[in-house]
């Protein structure tokens, strides 16, 4: 049975459509179990990031049908109404492999070559192998997706230079206050994007760094590793008259910061700028705060004309990957074809 991918993403829609698809890795097995016992499919993985939300799975059903019945089932998972035109896209072999590739890569990223993907990608592969949702054709794809990310950081100059979205959200910030030295910053969230984003900050000159998260514990580990500060989640507001740089990637599901809370703790900063960098999806921060004077909000989205930048230094390295990946992608098909396909009766789950 073949492997097709079905998903959205920063190339095709807007975070605010981005954010409505959602998963948090809780929901996950409960998702996947109800796809395939719906008889969709007999594997399936779910990467859900806030640059993208893909659905690989394998099918017994022709390409077409399989695309119908995974964009309704992901529309349906999240009672979404509002009509959808372009935003999804779908790809049967060989290019749902070879974009699986790429994605490990860093070649479909917003910040071309960026290393978290990867990181987000294993995640999602094992919670689908822990909770028995995927078998031998994904086991197979995916531990491939992984040993050719290996090969394109080794082989090429793809990741030359900046490559995280933590980074770009910095060079941001450099760009608003020219330099970075003597300014504070508070990381809101203490998750891994979070921390790469602290630590590109004192690589920049950052005086100090607030670190506040849910799990107080995980703050006061994060910040005793920055040489900074931990508070607790629910008195992070008190630091923002200190704070010139907000960067908020919690995985909360509504807004934890809008207009009409920020507007009173503006007033103790006598009219000093305020950074604020939402990378989360759902985002954290409500747009209508960027209409108050001496705030800039930026999302995830509003990182893309610096990642584009790096687009352009890293052009000549992406024929070179493509054709790496290409060949990869064949030489698995090649393999799956001469073994014969996994019977959808008695799938096989575990590590190839």
């Amino acid at each position: 049975m073949p492997i097709v991918v079905i998903g959205l993403s920063h190339r095709t829609a807007p975070v605010n459509v981005r954010e409505r698809f959602a998963f948090p890795d809780a929901r996950v097995p409960a998702v996947l179990k109800q796809l395939r016992d719906s008889g969709a499919a007999s594997e399936a993985v779910i990467l859900s990031t806030c640059n993208r939300v893909e659905l690989y799975a394998v099918t017994a059903l022709e390409p077409r049908a399989a695309f119908a019945t995974m964009r309704d089932f992901l529309i349906n998972c999240h009672d979404y109404r509002d009509p959808v035109q372009d935003e999804f896209y779908s790809l049967a072999e060989p290019h749902s492999l070879e974009h699986l590739f790429k994605v490990a890569c860093g070649l479909d990223s917003m910040v071309l070559g960026e290393t978290e993907i990867l990181g987000q990608l294993k995640k999602a592969y094992d919670l689908a192998l822990q909770t028995g949702h995927s078998g031998a054709r994904l086991n197979k794809a995916f531990q491939k997706a992984f040993n050719v990310a290996k090969h394109i950081r080794t082989e090429t100059n793809i990741q030359r230079g900046s490559v995280s979205v933590g980074s770009v959200a910095v060079e941001l910030a450099e760009k608003i206050f020219t330099s970075l030295l003597g300014r504070q910053a508070m990381v809101i969230g203490a998750g891994d994007t979070s921390e790469k984003t602290a630590r590109a900050l004192l690589n920049r000159g950052i005086h100090s760094i607030i670190v506040s998260n849910r799990s107080h514990e995980r703050a006061v580990e994060l910040a005793t590793e920055l040489g900074g500060r931990a508070v607790h989640f629910e008195e992070w507001a008190a630091e923002f008259s200190a704070a010139d740089i907000i960067i908020s990637s919690t995985s909360a599901p509504h807004y934890i910061l809008d207009r009409a809370r920020l507007a009173p703790l503006l007033k103790p900063r006598k009219n000093r700028p305020l950074l604020l960098i939402d990378i989360a999806v759902p985002r954290d921060i409500e747009p209508e705060v960027n209409f108050l004077e001496n705030v800039y909000l930026y999302n995830i989205d509003d990182l893309q004309a610096i990642a584009d930048d790096y687009l352009r230094q890293r052009r000549e390295e992406i024929a070179r990957c493509e054709a790496i990946i290409r060949d990869k992608a064949g030489a698995l098909l090649g393999g799956a074809n001469s073994a014969g396909a996994v019977s959808p009766s008695r799938p096989a789950f575990g590590h190839q």
